[in-house]
């Protein structure tokens, strides 16, 4: 698979190219950045040819997919423009900030029968899986609550993410995440029962925040998000007979062993799992989706299209409290 790069962001430096280069099924060949210098260090660093102009990377028919790194409120129309052209597209989360725009790139994607996926790198770490298995057989009872945190701490004061112009706040950036994994371990289908915004008003973004929803069998999914913490990425799932937690459950290490508790009444288990690399599954699973057309592309579809409506409606009906 030969891959464009569209936009030169940290998380492509530092996550996403690194890994990409792991993957012997895939090349990149073009580089995009606005800024020229940034361009041709990325294609140097990474390979590819170097381009200022994002059209230009999408004209280029050496280029048969795309990696999208741009701010978010530049998903929708340069991931557009993308599956015009063609092009398969893997783009960085949020798909895009609003639902509507989101089923736009779905339907595309459909019509046209090209790959488009949200890089949620940490749904290919087996670690849930594990979870997944140990709750479907019964070990912590019948479920009854979901709760996840993912927080970091403060920004510097020019990062993007608190640009509202550019589709920043801490919903779109770390709060997706929990929305996400509340959708993989309790299905589709949630409702929102209240979210509240800590809001920055000179910036125009929100700082944190707090959603509880509840799946269609009544189980209570409770997360917390923000960019005024101490670092948090874990989840717990509480049941009938018993409790399981996941520490560093969104942005483990690739070297890193998670840790899964288990605790019963009277009986407490840690299980040490393997260690996996997320970006290079995530970057992998895609490229080998792009090759084989691989028969689960309409889950990745629906569910891009349900974050994006759980992620407006925590915007919509959120109380909003000033920072």
């Amino acid at each position: 698979m030969r891959l464009g790069v569209l936009g030169c962001s940290a998380i492509a430096r530092r996550r996403t190219l690194p890994a990409a280069a792991e993957i012997p099924e895939l090349e990149i060949t073009a580089v995009a950045s606005r800024d020229a210098a940034k361009a041709a260090e990325f294609a140097d660093r990474f390979g590819g040819t170097a381009t200022t102009g994002y059209a230009a990377l999408l004209d280029d028919p050496e280029v048969d997919a795309v990696y999208l790194s741009l701010p978010t409120a530049l998903h929708h129309e340069w991931a557009l423009r993308a599956l015009r052209a063609g092009k398969h597209v893997l783009c960085e989360k949020p798909l895009t900030d609003r639902a509507d725009r989101t089923r736009e790139l779905t339907a595309l994607a459909r019509e046209r029968n090209l790959v488009l996926r949200e890089n949620f790198a940490f749904l290919h770490h087996p670690q849930h899986r594990t979870v997944a298995d140990l709750v479907a057989d019964g070990r912590i009872g019948a479920l009854r609550t979901f709760t996840a945190t993912f927080g970091i701490p403060p920004l510097p004061d020019s990062d993007i993410r608190y640009d509202a112009a550019l589709g920043g706040g801490a919903l779109l950036d770390v709060g997706v995440y929990p929305i996400r994994a509340a959708q993989l371990l309790l299905g589709p289908g949630l409702a929102l029962s209240g979210a509240v915004l800590r809001v920055d008003e000179r910036r125009g973004v929100d700082l944190a925040g707090h959603a509880l929803l509840v799946s269609p069998d009544g189980v209570f999914a409770d997360l917390e998000f923000g960019f005024q913490h101490g670092y948090r990425s874990r989840y717990g799932l509480w049941g009938a007979t018993g409790a399981l937690g996941l520490d560093r459950a969104f942005t483990p290490p690739a070297e890193h062993r998670p840790l899964l508790r288990v605790d019963e009444q009277d009986h407490a288990e840690e299980f040490v799992l393997a260690a996996a690399h997320q970006f290079r599954d995530s970057i992998a699973a895609f490229a080998r989706a792009v090759l084989d057309r691989a028969p689960d592309e309409p889950a990745w579809l629906d569910a891009a299209e349900e974050t994006a409506r759980l992620v407006e409606q925590v915007r919509a009906a959120a109380v909003r409290v000033p920072a």
